[in-house]
């Protein structure tokens, strides 16, 4: 079930979870700070993502706001018995060889629906990378979508809602602009963080 279109994004109907994760949220320490904005359709970009414990995070959070947010995966990992699990959690299957490629294929899906919010890491791996992968930003200018930053700061131990911010035709120094409100102090491993802010 989603809220009436218009009125704000999709939610998730599972009060038990929101305070269950809230609770695991609590004992380890972290807290939620910010809100996500009454739009329908956005995307929400987390990093810095150094560690296993960020997906982690990212999924209570998700519950603690009760946002009904998805994140895209490749078709293989979607198979019986994880399957269940990884839809329950927000995931949906793609097929990245296909021709639209996963950009197009996001964008069609905000067009196609009344609410989806697509959340994703820009740094695309736990692994040390150069830099960030753009492929968000041309989703939401595609999509007409603003972009809501979320920092994981485990000095701070909180997950940081940002302000949405509407994607220009800039893209260098938009995402620069974006890269900004991370810093390498923020992330796990402060050594893996993606530094720069282009690439494919």
């Amino acid at each position: 079930m989603t809220d009436p279109v218009g009125t704000g994004f999709p939610r998730r109907r599972a009060p038990v979870s929101r305070v269950v994760s809230r609770l695991l949220l609590g004992l380890a320490g972290w807290r939620v700070e910010g809100e996500l904005p009454a739009c329908p359709k956005f995307i929400v970009i987390v990093a810095p993502h150094t560690s296993n414990w960020d997906f982690f995070l990212g999924i209570l959070g998700m519950f603690v706001t009760g946002v009904r947010a998805s994140w895209l995966g490749k078709h293989t990992i979607f198979r019986f018995p994880l399957s269940p699990v990884l839809r329950w959690l927000g995931g949906e299957p793609i097929d990245r060889s296909a021709a639209q490629g996963t950009v197009g294929i996001a964008v069609e899906h905000f067009r196609t629906r009344p609410q989806w919010v697509l959340g994703l890491s820009p740094e695309g791996t736990r692994r040390k990378v150069d830099r960030w992968k753009t492929g968000f930003y041309r989703i939401a200018l595609g999509a007409g979508v603003p972009i809501v930053p979320v920092t994981l700061d485990f000095r701070r131990r909180v997950l940081g809602i940002g302000s949405p911010v509407t994607p220009g035709p800039n893209e260098a120094v938009e995402v620069a602009k974006l890269h900004a409100l991370f810093r390498k102090e923020m992330a796990k491993y402060p050594e893996k963080f993606a530094e720069a802010t282009t690439g494919p």
